[in-house]
């Protein structure tokens, strides 16, 4: 199948998949929190920030390329962590580790995936990063770091805008729990998806494998409080500074939205700053996370590296944070729709997407190379 002329845009792979997953699966992926106002105001956000197109230059070529934190990448923008990913599309974690490794962009894996570091790994082959729902028993914290690192995770990322639960109401009316709870509901559901419910029976009922190894830990704690009581400690200064004296790679805070924050983050030694309101996930009451960009931006310096994600639905969306400060940008919803959509082709087919927009979008703006973006945006009088 031509997938270019079929599903040329995001939004395509967005439509075919929500009609190929189970409905409990699609509100778990596509739902914010609350009202879902911070997830409006991150669209809204994007959508008014402008470019003046340049003219008369001639054939283009865009450069895509970009380097972060001392490693270069084709393109700059990578596969965000997702929770419980293989919930989602069948075997979804090493899928897109071995998309980001046949690409050679970063692919990151949660702690509560269905997949574990040593699965996952070696599929990116050294563009991998794990992302840290900061356990807190330093026995478990420690054995997490050094099985990262050696499944060949070098970037750590430090989730710091979950200190508690969000209420995610359309999650919780869609019936999804952990572990899932088979009801008359969701069976119905997925008798409507063959291809989801297929690929599940083949490889078992999801489960957070990396968790489930430290059940002992635990003690006698079901899997959800397990979850709770190892994982949803919220993490501090004195936390931060422990994970960077423990870890070799290279380390990143993920949720920063204050342009405070930036420089004793620095001082704490941490190598880049993720700019994330966590998609309108977590806080109904956030600001869109591309209006923090420039504040956070201008107090890290020129040159520091700066990471974004959060209501990015497009190539276009990817440039308008780089302009407006960002170094890279994540994406994780994006490639669940083309996996959900297409499988593995479809996951591929994001990346196709993305380049081919960006590109498109760039020699319409007048500029070849990312570094210039900025001098063209639109900026109020």
């Amino acid at each position: 199948m031509d997938l270019d002329s079929r599903y040329p845009a995001l939004s395509d792979l967005k439509a075919r998949a929500r009609r190929r997953v189970p409905h409990f699966v699609w509100e778990y992926l596509d739902s914010g929190t609350g009202t879902e106002a911070a997830v409006r105001r991150n669209r809204e956000a994007l959508d008014a920030i402008l470019f003046r197109p340049s003219i008369l230059h001639g054939e283009m070529v865009p450069d895509l390329s970009c380097t972060l934190m001392g490693q270069a990448y084709p393109l700059p923008f990578g596969i965000a962590p997702v929770g419980t990913s293989g919930v989602l599309w069948p075997d979804a974690e090493r899928k897109l580790a071995r998309l980001a490794g046949e690409v050679g962009i970063p692919y990151g894996l949660s702690t509560v995936a269905t997949r574990t570091p040593e699965e996952t790994g070696p599929l990116a082959k050294g563009h991998g990063w794990f992302q840290l729902y900061p356990p807190r028993q330093v026995d478990v914290r420690k054995d997490m770091l050094s099985r990262a690192w050696n499944a060949g995770f070098r970037k750590l990322v430090l989730t710091v805008d979950v200190p508690a639960n969000s209420r995610r109401e359309r999650q919780v009316r869609g019936g999804l729990a952990q572990p899932i709870r088979m009801t008359p509901r969701l069976l119905w559901q997925m008798a409507r998806c063959p291809a989801w419910s297929a690929g599940i029976a083949r490889l078992g009922r999801p489960r957070m494998k990396l968790i489930e190894s430290y059940s002992k830990a635990a003690g006698s704690l079901s899997s959800v409080a397990h979850v709770g009581t190892l994982l949803r400690t919220s993490p501090d200064w004195a936390y931060l500074r422990w994970l960077r004296a423990h870890w070799e790679g290279e380390l990143v805070v993920k949720g920063v939205l204050r342009a405070e924050d930036v420089g004793p983050l620095i001082d704490a030694g941490v190598d880049a700053i993720w700019v994330s309101n966590h998609a309108g996930r977590q806080f109904d009451g956030a600001p869109a996370a591309i209006h923090c960009l420039p504040a956070i931006r201008a107090a890290a310096g020129p040159d520091y590296p700066l990471i974004y994600d959060s209501g990015i639905e497009g190539g276009l969306d990817i440039l308008r944070a780089l302009a407006l400060g960002a170094d890279f940008v994540m994406l994780g919803k994006a490639f669940h729709f083309g996996l959900a959509a297409f499988d593995e082709a479809g996951a591929a087919h994001v990346v196709n997407i993305l380049r081919k927009d960006m590109e498109s979008n760039m020699c319409q703006i007048g500029t070849p190379r990312l570094k210039d973006l900025e001098s063209a945006l639109l900026t109020p009088a």
